[in-house]
Order: structure tokens, then C-alpha cells, then sequence
């Protein structure tokens, strides 16, 4: 088989990717090891930034997400029960935020991909790429008892932290930075309504707790475990009476309870790896680099990616001018480590380290810092500022 570029991973960043691509009339065939149900099957995220909103109105694929979603102009950060308004709108000059779930824009771009007749391979096994530094990679893969080679231009590599497309760089070739949390997220969905219009961000003495939503109608609700804790031990009852516990009074006694959709527990851990590109191979969000979900940036900096690359390959096959293709890793970094910096601020501010190793200092003496940090950021203006811009978004970067 031949294509101009494959794309290794059919979550959101390389199904979006393949459908700009297409409206360039630039060729795409993207391969997935997991079938399609199971990744519609991931629970993620959702708060999405205005570059991702509209790089999906690029796409062609908005009209769900313009409909369904919920434009948040703001949120809460609450400390000890007493909370802080961030208000986004005022304090950004008029920029906001859209609440739609990241299952859902996977959801329509699978939709847009089937109808267009893009090709889409699931079920993909022992994907290999080769050549990645010669004008000519290719890739083979195996489905049942049938194996494929795929020839092609260029490889996007949109497979995840797990997969093939970042460990196909020699080690000596490339440097990762790594920071993981000695704690995660259990995270709990329900057909219950929210216990608030927007987002509460909550520190408490019993740890971490984050009350999000999916919809008037669904809700997505966190709290800070530590990473032995097990999902099963875990009842729907258990999770309900602590979040109360570490919700502030006004939304505690708001909240509906109701039987879980899902439950999981997530690591929190920060990643990068440099360079993002090699040869041919241009890594793509999670494949290259990895946030805590505290700053909601995961799929964010994924679509900021996306849009360097596609700005790229357009110019590529568009203007036949390959010699910005090298410039793909510095432009991508730059935002990457912005939002990386940003995901580990808000992290070490809300969360409780207490009984927990931190390098370099003790307990008593970091937990003082990051009050300090508190305090300054939420009660002046110009802190809530960093804060409301930070959240939602700095610029994509441009190619000019």
C-alpha cells in the first residue's frame, strides 16, 4: 500500500490530523492496535481551548461540539472550603473556554473519517516503522493472519506514551524528562448534574478533589489517591462521602449522587521528550510528552502539535517546500514546555505532599511555599491574570 502519511494512533490527535489533512487533499492512512470501540471506551478530559476548538471547525467536523458544548467562562479554586472565582473572560479580555469530552470529538471524528471513506486500519498489530530518516519510510503491521507494508512520505506519530512511534528513535538520539507524582487521580462518571456551572478545583487537608462536568446532565468528579489504592476497593458509596468531605460546604450540599459509569485511577506524571522529531517521524502529543491533568492542557498541547504539523505538511505538498519540515520539534517545544510548566505549578499548589518525599526540602517547608504561592496568585489581580491566561491558552505557534 502507498500513502503520503501515515499516521500511527486513531485517537483525537491523529484522527484530527488525518482529516485536515484531507481537506488538503493530502493523502492519509492511519493505523490503530486497539480496536475502534476501545478507544471510544478511554473517559478523558474535556475542557478544550479556543486553537483546539477551532481547528476542529477546520476540520469540518464542529457541528456536535458547537451545539453540545458548554462555554465556561470561568472557575473556582477553593482552599480549606473558602473559594476564589477565576474569571476567565474578564480577566483574558473576553477569551473563555468550551467544555465538550474528548470521547465525544473522537466520537465525530471517527464519524467524519467512515463517511469520507478514509482509509482506517484498527485491530493493527506488530506495527513497525522503518527507514524513518531515508526519503521513503514505510511501515508494516499485521491484521489476523495477513501482513501489510505501507509506503509512504512522512509518519506522523500519534500512538501515546506506550507506543512504538517514540521508541523507534535510537535512546542516544533522544532525551526524555521525566517528573511522576507520588500520587494519582480516582476519577468517578455519573448521570448526575454537576454540583456547579463550572469547574471546582479544591485543596483540602484530606488531599485533592476536582468536580467537572461533561453536561447538564453528566459529570466527571476526581480525588487524590495514593497510587497504591486500588480501583475495587473503591465503592461508588466510598468516593461520594469523601469528595463531600473535600468539596467546600456550598457544593457539598448540592451534590447528587448515583451509580458510577466508570472508574478508574490515573498516575500523574510530567514528560517530555526532545527532540520530537527524527528523520521523517514527527511525534505527536502523548507520544512526545505527558501533564498532569491539573491544568487541563493534555489534549491541548496535543492539538497545538497537530497544528504545527499540519501547517507543515500543507506547505509541503502545497508549495513543495520540505525545508521547513526541520523546524517542526523547536516550534512544538516552545508551547510544550509552557504548558508542561504550567500543568506542574498548579499541581504543586493544589495538591497535598505531606507524607511524601520532595527533593530538596522537607514537607512542612514546601506545603509553606506553595501557600505563599496561593495566597499572592488568587487574592491580586495580576495573579489571577497568570492564571486566566495560562488556562486558556497561549497562542498556537505559526510556521512564519
Amino acid at each position: 500500500m502507498n500513502t503520503q502519511v501515515a499516521i500511527i494512533g486513531a485517537g483525537p490527535s491523529g484522527l484530527l490530523l488525518g482529516q485536515l489533512l484531507a481537506i488538503q487533499g493530502i493523502d492519509s492512512v492511519i493505523l490503530e492496535r486497539v480496536s475502534g470501540d476501545y478507544v471510544l471506551g478511554r473517559i478523558r478530559a474535556g475542557i478544550l481551548e479556543r486553537g483546539l476548538v477551532d481547528l476542529v471547525r477546520e476540520a469540518g467536523v464542529a457541528e456536535r461540539m458547537d451545539r453540545e458544548g458548554e462555554v465556561h467562562e470561568g472557575f473556582e479554586i477553593s482552599i480549606d472550603g473558602q473559594c476564589a472565582h477565576i474569571d476567565l473572560r474578564a480577566l483574558t479580555g473576553g477569551k473563555t473556554v468550551l467544555c465538550y469530552g474528548q470521547t465525544e470529538i473522537t466520537r465525530d471524528l471517527m464519524q467524519a473519517r467512515s463517511k469520507a471513506g478514509l482509509s482506517t486500519y484498527y485491530e493493527a498489530a506488530d506495527v513497525a516503522l522503518h527507514d524513518v530518516q531515508s526519503e521513503r519510510p514505510w511501515v508494516t503491521f499485521a491484521r489476523g493472519d495477513r501482513r501489510y507494508r505501507l509506503n509512504c512520505d512522512y509518519i506522523a506519530g500519534c500512538d501515546g506514551f506506550h507506543g512504538v512511534s517514540r521508541k523507534t528513535i535510537p535512546e542516544d538520539k533522544r532525551t526524555e524528562y521525566e517528573k511522576v507524582y507520588p500520587f494519582g487521580w480516582l476519577g468517578l462518571l455519573s448521570d448526575t448534574p454537576p454540583v456547579a456551572d463550572e469547574l471546582i478545583y479544591c485543596k483540602s487537608e484530606r488531599g485533592f478533589a476536582l468536580a467537572s462536568r461533561r453536561s447538564a446532565t453528566r459529570s466527571r468528579y476526581y480525588l487524590q489517591v495514593p497510587l497504591t489504592d486500588r480501583v475495587e476497593n473503591w465503592s461508588d458509596e466510598a468516593f461520594w462521602q469523601e469528595l463531600k468531605r473535600r468539596l467546600p460546604a456550598t457544593a457539598a450540599d448540592k451534590l447528587v449522587t448515583g451509580a458510577s459509569l466508570e472508574k478508574s485511577i490515573a498516575p500523574l506524571r510530567s514528560f517530555v521528550c526532545e527532540p520530537m522529531q527524527y528523520g521523517r517521524l514527527f511525534l505527536v502529543g502523548d507520544a512526545a510528552h505527558i501533564v498532569p491533568p491539573t491544568g487541563a492542557k493534555g489534549l491541548n498541547l496535543a492539538a497545538s502539535d497537530v497544528a504545527v504539523l499540519y501547517q507543515i505538511l500543507t506547505r509541503v505538498y502545497r508549495e513543495n517546500d520540505s525545508t521547513c519540515t526541520s523546524r517542526y520539534s523547536e516550534i512544538a517545544l516552545r508551547r510544550v514546555w509552557h504548558g508542561e510548566r504550567f500543568s506542574w505549578w498548579m499541581s504543586n499548589m493544589l495538591h497535598d505532599f505531606n507524607g511524601y518525599e520532595i527533593s530538596g526540602m522537607g514537607d512542612s517547608s514546601f506545603e509553606r511555599f506553595m501557600n505563599s504561592e496561593l495566597d499572592y496568585y488568587l487574592n491580586s489581580e495580576e495573579g489571577r491574570k497568570v492564571i486566566a491566561n495560562q488556562y486558556v491558552g497561549l497562542p498556537f505557534q505559526s510556521l512564519e
